[in-house]
């Protein structure tokens, strides 16, 4: 199993997940990070990070965002992985 990043991360980006991940598996867009479903060993530390509850086990994640447990695994897959905070987008 795994987490998933979903919609309310775009354009805000908050990175606190990424630094309590002990497997490095987020990967950075622009506008928002997404976690490798392979890669993620479902502990759960990113969770209570994310300060607008963005992440959700895949088996809780809501209806309207089912599609991102799709676009995690592809937009993974060719981004560049994140292991230290940043600043948080402007549209937070």
């Amino acid at each position: 199993m795994t987490h998933v990043v979903t919609e309310a991360c775009f354009n805000c980006k908050y990175t606190d997940c990424v630094v309590v991940c002990p497997v490095e598996c987020f990967y950075e867009a622009d506008s928002m990070v997404y976690i490798n479903p392979d890669e993620c060993i479902d502990c759960e530390a990113c969770v209570p990070e994310c300060p607008v509850e963005a992440i959700y086990h895949e088996d809780n994640v809501p209806e309207k965002w089912q599609e991102y447990i799709q676009i995690n695994a592809e937009k993974s897959q060719e981004l560049p992985v994140i292991t230290e905070k940043k600043e948080p987008l402007a549209d937070c």
